[in-house]
């Protein structure tokens, strides 16, 4: 537990996850909705009539998410804005923590936070990265979870001062690609900062569920029942991309697929700096205060001109890096889109992938919704455009607040608040955004409950033995879309034992999964002996994900010591 000066900023220990609390008040509580972004991040709550954003005391909306460490007293961006710039130039100021959380340092995503101006170092042999802000000429170490738990810290105070009432309950929004470890670092943040977390939930699902609550409204408004409508909903911000194809009616929205990935605003920032100044990845590796100093410079001024870039044809860049080098350069639209092709490329393919999982048609779709940062990039609108075959965009919902309204709405809904006017008369029916399943068949990725199925989800296969006389089997859980293990999450591992001694092929392995309405996964597993129904042993029951810190090196350790011994295949079924 670390303390610091003022009582309302004390953070719970990572370790320590605070219980469920009896509520004394007779009326719910109604559940707050946060979105926090890799780089902006906003409060909403139902006031009873509608949904209402929170402000801090700047009267901002949106905040920048960001922890600076100065002296003992690490502070949250919420109400301390303005000296923002200054911070990201001293190497105080850590953020970006949605990309880093849950993360090992050989993730492609973790190596181009080293970039970033404070200290982000890696080992390259799949465990947490070092995280270090630079506090009075020292490398102040810290974790994902720590930042995200000051900064919910201070949201959560925040909130208490507006709404006059403690807050314990949140709605969560979530990258549609999150891995379930990377959810229960989530979960553990929000512990530490003592808020109970209702909902996960995706961001183009909270923005499915507004949409659906606007639908509704007009349903109403026209007296008539309303038809079933189509939209897609492409939601990209700093850090990452999702799309979601929804099929709404009656103010239930059911999810038909989700796709998504960690590409976003940051990446297109750091192209921008990278083209600006082609050597910069080797100026800054030393990480010292004027090199930090110099890409902060380089980062502020950057961002400006991508800003600027969205209305503008061409913008200068002037910028003194105050280490001999200054930057005098006209950057055009064009050069922009060269240099951010790959991005577009990628938002293009996540497109065309949600689209064809859903088995909606372009022509189905009633509506096409743009929201984040990033739907503000010309070239961002007109992928969109091109992919679904749409002149025109949905207009009615605004890009940075859509998400954080959703998960306001959902916080009203699943706290039991009822509307007299039929506002929260809503539903979301889920699907899975990544696949899970084990590892079978040689090194292949066999999934059980594939990605976009409907939640909740029960679903099972059966496997056997790849050796004669095999009395036990090593069950690997992973969750992902690659077809070789390696490709996916490992979210945890099991052994079954006392499978009675037979030729290969004869004993059947029973492997089910199943994931409740919350998203929790709990897998079965068990041996049943062809021609009968009984379980050879008591099934095992594990609620994943039990590895602890993601560690790549489990499953290789695993590998080491068991190699191929433990190994199932999958049993074709006879048709």
């Amino acid at each position: 537990m670390f303390g610091m000066a003022e009582p309302q900023y004390t953070v719970a220990s990572d370790s320590e996850t605070t219980g469920e609390e009896k509520s004394s008040s007779a009326f719910p509580e109604t559940a707050i909705g946060i979105d926090i972004g890799t780089s902006k991040c906003s409060v909403a709550v139902w006031n009873g009539s509608q949904v209402e954003l929170l402000k801090n005391t700047r009267n901002q909306k949106l905040m920048r998410s960001y922890v600076t460490f100065k002296d003992e007293v690490p502070s949250g961006g919420v109400s301390n804005q303005l000296s923002h710039e200054y911070e990201i130039l001293s190497g105080a100021a850590i953020f970006n923590m949605k990309r880093l959380i849950g993360r090992v340092d050989t993730d492609p995503v973790v190596h181009a936070s080293k970039r970033l101006p404070f200290l982000v170092q890696t080992l390259d042999i799949g465990v947490r990265p070092f995280i270090a802000a630079l506090v009075s000429n020292a490398w102040r170490s810290t974790t994902p979870e720590e930042v995200l738990a000051i900064f919910l810290v201070e949201l959560r105070a925040m909130a208490e001062v507006q709404l006059k009432r403690p807050i314990r309950n949140v709605v969560l929004t979530i990258p549609v690609s999150f891995s379930r470890f990377q959810l229960t670092r989530i979960e553990r943040a929000c512990a530490m900062a003592g808020l109970h977390v209702l909902r996960l939930m995706p961001e183009p699902t909270a923005v499915a569920l507004l949409y659906a609550q606007q639908q509704q409204q007009t349903v109403h408004e026209n007296m008539g029942s309303g038809s079933e409508k189509n939209a897609l909903i492409f939601n990209m911000g700093a850090g990452y991309c999702d799309v979601a194809v929804t099929a709404t009616a009656g103010g239930v929205s059911q999810i038909k697929a989700l796709a998504g990935a960690a590409i976003g605003g940051e990446d297109i920032l750091q192209n921008m700096m990278q083209h600006l100044l082609p050597n910069s990845e080797n100026l800054f590796l030393s990480h010292g205060i004027n090199e930090i100093k110099s890409l902060g410079l380089l980062r502020v001024a950057t961002e400006d001109a991508i800003h600027r870039l969205s209305s503008q044809s061409s913008v200068q860049v002037d910028v003194d890096l105050r280490n001999g080098s200054k930057i005098c350069k006209v950057v055009t639209r064009e050069e922009f889109e060269e240099v951010n092709l790959k991005v577009f490329e990628k938002c293009e393919s996540l497109l065309t992938r949600c689209l064809r999982d859903s088995k909606v048609d372009r022509e189905d779709l009633t509506d096409v919704i743009l929201v984040g940062g990033c739907s503000y990039i010309p070239n961002i609108r007109n992928v969109v455009k091109g992919v679904c075959k749409k002149e025109e965009l949905y207009k009615v919902i605004n890009p940075l607040e859509a998400a954080v309204c959703g998960a306001a709405l959902e916080g009203a809904v699943a706290s039991g608040i009822s509307d007299p006017f039929g506002s929260l008369d809503l539903l979301t029916i889920q699907a899975t955004p990544l696949g899970v399943g084990i590892r079978a068949d040689g090194n292949s990725f066999v999934p059980i409950i594939p990605r976009n199925t409907t939640m909740p989800a029960r679903k099972e296969l059966i496997f056997t033995t790849t050796h004669d006389n095999q009395t036990e089997a090593l069950i690997l859980v992973y969750e992902g879309e690659g077809t070789k293990v390696e490709e996916n999450h490992l979210l945890g591992y099991f052994k079954i034992m006392g499978i009675p001694a037979a030729p290969k092929g004869i004993p059947e392995i029973n492997v089910c999964m199943d994931i409740d309405a919350s998203n929790a996964l709990r897998v079965f597993a068990g041996v049943v002996m062809p021609g009968t129904d009984q379980p050879m042993a008591p099934f095992m029951e594990v609620r994943m994900p039990t590895v602890d810190d993601g560690h790549g090196w489990c499953a290789e350790a695993l590998n080491r010591t068991y190699g191929s011994t433990l190994d199932l295949v999958t049993v074709q079924k006879k048709m």
